[in-house]
This record gives structure tokens, sequence and C-alpha cells, in this order.
């Protein structure tokens, strides 16, 4: 595979791994996130965050959640015709943190052709984005819909 190259379905196996760029977010990206879309004192106020569950500033999970799409939007999982989701289930087992540096590592664990629509089938991509010192921050487990070549 040349850097840059789109896959589809025919060209993926089980074990296959995609690594991301990275990505820094600080301090500013995280409460202007949260101003405008999860705007509880945890994400938005560094003063109000000490007396809190996190002990201080943490993006909010739906900012972790957008960061690893861009990230793997932007060649992190190079699937022709994008990344058409049909599913899946995320958690969180350890905030982001202003400074944090975030990667994504995706591997495929499983690949389904379709039966009824020999034009497609369905990826399961676990997807781990993790911090600057390996951690992970977010653990995205999605079914993809992804297109066969054309014959």
């Amino acid at each position: 595979m040349s850097a840059g190259e789109l896959l589809y379905l025919d060209d993926l196996s089980v074990g296959q791994v995609f690594t991301s760029r990275s990505q820094s977010l600080d301090a500013a990206d995280i409460k202007r996130f949260a101003g405008e879309f999860d705007p509880q004192p945890f994400h938005t106020d560094e003063e109000a965050a000490r007396s809190t569950f996190f002990g201080g500033l943490a993006a909010s999970g739906w900012h972790t959640a957008a960061l690893t799409m861009r990230l793997m939007v932007d060649g992190g999982v190079p699937i022709a015709g994008g990344l058409v989701g049909a599913g899946g289930e995320i958690a969180w087992p350890r905030a982001t943190r202003p400074g944090d540096v975030l990667h994504v590592v995706s591997e495929v664990l499983e690949i389904v052709p379709s039966r009824s629509r020999p034009d497609r089938g369905m990826v399961t991509v676990r997807s781990e984005t993790k911090n600057q010192d390996g951690e992970v921050v977010q653990r995205f487990t999605g079914k993809l819909v992804v297109p066969r070549r054309s014959a």
C-alpha cells in the first residue's frame, strides 16, 4: 500500500493496524470546544475543575471523540468512500488533559462481506486514542460500511 492510497474491503485483513498522525491540544482548545458543546465546569474553568472528580481541567469525551475522528479521517484509517459508521461502543478510561498529544492506533478485528449487497461489507475496527505517554484516553470499537472495488 502506498501513502495516500484508499483501501477497499478486498484490501483489508484481520489484524491490519493503522496509526494516525499526532495532534496536540491545549487549555484554550479544551475550553473553546466545551464552551460550545459541553459547558461543564471541569471542561471550561481551570479553578472550578480543581475541586471536581477530575482534579483539574479535562477535555470533554466528545472533544476527544471529535479529535479521534479527525485523525482517522486524515489517513488514520484510509477507507475508500469515507468512514461510514454503523454503530459501536466508546469508553474513556483516562481524561484528556491540556498539553496532551494524541494519536490513534486502529486494528481491523472482523471483515464480513454483505450477502445482500455485494458492493460492500462490514468491518469492525478497534481504535485506541493514546496520549504522548501511550496511555489510552479513548477506546472505540465500531462497525464501518466499506465498499468493494468495482468489478
